[in-house]
């Protein structure tokens, strides 16, 4: 079920929490409703990077969660966007360093942490939940 949040703290400027049980077509779908929440913002110059950073961690879920259930939640704040995926998988996910160059998987998080200023993965009953924030600046500054 999908469903905006209830209201959000006052440093918080918007967000959007949705429920899914994911599979291989999901990603498109919920690029398109944060690249609507971002338009919606002002922040659609974010977009690009985020979009692919959200992607990664749905595949994630798509590979990695038995049960394909996830919470995706959008945060608008002050310095730019918030994006959480928390799922019931208790199996911290990392980036794989190094390797097989050519190997098909391993590399998504470290995608992730390319295209965001900062990225985590925190501890939840029963699972995780991993997060990134792409500031508005360093969009900028990209583009200068």
């Amino acid at each position: 079920m999908n469903h905006a949040t209830d209201a959000p703290p006052a440093e918080i400027g918007g967000s959007y929490r949705m429920g899914f049980t994911v599979g291989e077509h999901s990603a498109r779908h919920m690029r398109r409703i944060l690249r609507v929440f971002l338009d919606r913002w002002g922040m659609a110059r974010l977009a690009d990077d985020a979009e692919l950073a959200l992607t990664e961690l749905v595949a994630n879920v798509v590979r990695h969660v038995p049960d394909r259930r996830c919470t995706v939640l959008i945060l608008r704040r002050p310095e730019g966007l918030r994006v959480e995926v928390a799922d019931a998988d208790p199996r911290p996910a990392s980036p794989v360093r190094g390797g097989d160059a050519l190997a098909e998987g391993g590399r998504g998080l470290l995608l992730v942490e390319a295209v965001t200023d900062r990225w985590g993965t925190l501890p939840q009953a029963p699972g995780k939940t991993v997060w990134f924030e792409c500031d508005g600046q360093r969009q900028v500054d990209r583009i200068a």
